[in-house]
């Protein structure tokens, strides 16, 4: 039995889940998500909690179950409390302008500056010129902004230059040795 798939999924009580078939749809007091379950695994819904259920010892449905029990979870997580992923840029002259909450214009040592529009759902934070958090409620598409945002101006291994994000090691390299 899977170790994660076997979890209950705790409910608070600002958060209504409804199960329709096998569509699950999570209203909380951030939003609204919903997630479609693959055709072996059921949800059921008890007092307080929701069980993910899978019918046989299947190779599908073992892959399955922890999977549909995670997005769940991440479901009930995201419609609470939201979740951020933190950018540093690093390198002289490059900078983040808020275009307001859903739009960036990014300087990144190109000949032109890059502005950047939050796909629906998503909003952004700036603290100061050089640090950018990207919010939402699902999960997947803020990691797909952040790592979109990223791609924009990597950070390169001799200097350390570009996006990266908060906390993240870049490997350094040595340069060429001078005489």
């Amino acid at each position: 039995m899977s170790r994660i798939g076997k979890l209950p999924i705790t409910v608070p009580a600002n958060v209504d889940v409804t199960i329709e078939g096998d569509l699950v749809t999570v209203k909380g007091p951030k939003g609204t998500l919903s997630h479609n379950v693959v055709a072996p695994i059921t949800v059921e819904k008890n007092e307080g909690v929701l069980d993910v259920i899978r019918p046989d010892d299947s190779r599908q449905a073992k892959s399955y179950h922890g999977l549909t029990r995670t997005l769940i979870s991440n479901m009930v997580t995201g419609v609470t409390e939201g979740y951020e992923k933190k950018l540093e840029i690093v390198g002289v002259g490059y900078r983040v302008l808020p275009k307001g909450p859903t739009q960036l214009e990014f300087q990144l040592g190109y000949s032109h500056s890059i502005t950047f529009d939050a796909p629906e759902g998503i909003t952004f934070t700036t603290d100061g010129p050089v640090k950018l958090a990207v919010l939402g409620i699902d999960k997947q598409l803020v990691g797909e902004v952040a790592a979109n945002i990223r791609k924009l101006r990597k950070p390169e291994p001799y200097k350390g230059k570009g996006v990266r994000y908060a906390g993240e090691h870049i490997r350094r390299k040595v340069g060429k040795a001078g005489k």
